[in-house]
């Protein structure tokens, strides 16, 4: 990634700004790699069917809340992003763990990807961030929320320590926020794909939601929140032109993985000219790779409702099902060392005996494979297109 001087003018002081342009040809490659993928993936969730899909989805979505605050350096806590994340779905009645920054975060994510035929406006805008923060604080620290920035210093992007600051990024003076901010949102309602034919727009929908992301972040419109909301966006770009809300993949998770690189990529773009071809580059990339991570989901979920069906006319006990579908969530050679006669026990808190007969009978019935002899035999689920490191 090349490095930009840091004499260049900000993107948004450039005289082009905000005519953001791509170079078709050099992007052509990569966008079209990164549909295929996303052709993959929803030709597998449509080939699992309703029920193993809601689950994908349910996780997939889950993963999108919990990454994209951490992203920001937020760490939610699992069990109360699944809890408002089924809510949410309709998928539980009962009210489980809650958190009021988890459900706002979720009720942002929600909106966006559901509510995607609905006009994005400023006061949408606002009504997002101030469901990021309830109680007017970020942190410690009261900010402004429902509202755009209005500060007379500075909006910075800084790393470093005190009196060694690095700035990353300089947004647009708040007093221009309030115009930069309404041509985004001109531009975004001009693109937006008809309903009745979301895939004839005029614009490829990775190229739109990259331009997007990048334009929203340049303006960095509010106090704080704006790298969540500007996920957000993203989501809602790609379900305007799926024409639906389904959410097949994390691309939060994809942009956390390389997290240094994607704030590089932001970077880079918003210190160059407005020529924006290699962050749509990259951002192709990174959809591409988060297709490949869910196309993988799936190809495991396929295998486990295959063992399923395989073994459907074999009776089992609760506790024997308990215990191979944990072997089956923690996949190819997940279970460290193999299950054991004492592991067993430890599960399911049967006696010796039962657990030898529970391990023996599942042996012979084909849903565990074993090896080695004596007190050194392990037992693996038996799914043949796993090896266990064996």
């Amino acid at each position: 990634m090349r490095l930009m001087s840091p004499k260049m003018p900000w993107i948004w002081q450039q005289p082009d700004w905000p005519r953001l342009s791509v170079d078709a040809q050099r992007i052509a490659p990569d966008l079209a790699l990164a549909h295929r993928w996303w052709g993959v993936l929803e030709g597998k969730v449509a080939a699992i069917g309703l029920p193993s899909g809601q689950q994908i989805v349910l996780e997939a979505w889950a993963d999108e809340v919990l990454a994209t605050a951490e992203i920001e350096g937020q760490r939610l806590p699992l069990e109360a992003v699944r809890s408002s994340v089924m809510r949410r779905l309709g998928l539980s009645q009962s009210p489980g763990p809650q958190d009021r920054h988890v459900d706002g975060l979720v009720e942002v994510l929600g909106d966006a990807s559901t509510a995607f035929q609905q006009p994005l406006t400023e006061d949408r805008l606002c009504r997002w961030q101030s469901a990021l923060f309830p109680g007017g604080v970020s942190g410690i620290q009261r900010i402004a929320v429902g509202r755009l920035r209005d500060h007379d210093d500075p909006m910075q992007i800084v790393s470093g320590t005190l009196g060694r600051e690095v700035v990353h990024y300089e947004a647009p003076p708040s007093k221009q926020v309030g115009r930069e901010l309404q041509q985004f949102l001109d531009w975004f309602a001009a693109t937006t794909p008809p309903p009745s034919a979301p895939s004839a727009s005029g614009m490829d929908a990775l190229v739109r939601a990259a331009l997007a992301h990048l334009w929203f972040e340049s303006i960095h419109p509010f106090e704080d929140g704006n790298g969540r909301i500007g996920r957000a966006i993203v989501d809602m770009t790609l379900a305007q032109h799926m024409g639906q809300p389904l959410r097949l993949c994390s691309l939060s998770r994809q942009l956390m993985r390389f997290r240094k690189d994607y704030y590089d990529a932001l970077n880079q773009a918003q210190r160059g000219p407005c020529d924006v071809s290699l962050w749509v580059q990259w951002f192709a990339q990174q959809w591409a790779q988060a297709c490949q991570s869910a196309s993988q989901v799936i190809d495991q979920v396929i295998l486990k409702r295959r063992f399923w069906e395989t073994h459907a006319d074999i009776n089992l006990h609760e506790r024997q099902r308990k215990v191979l579908q944990r072997l089956l969530d923690d996949g190819d050679g997940g279970f460290l060392g193999g299950l054991n006669a004492d592991k067993y026990m430890r599960m399911t808190g049967v006696s010796k005996a039962t657990a030898t007969r529970d391990l023996s009978q599942m042996a012979r019935a084909g849903q565990l494979r074993s090896h080695g002899v004596g007190k050194a035999v392990r037992y693996v689920v038996n799914v043949p297109e796993w090896t266990h490191g064996l």
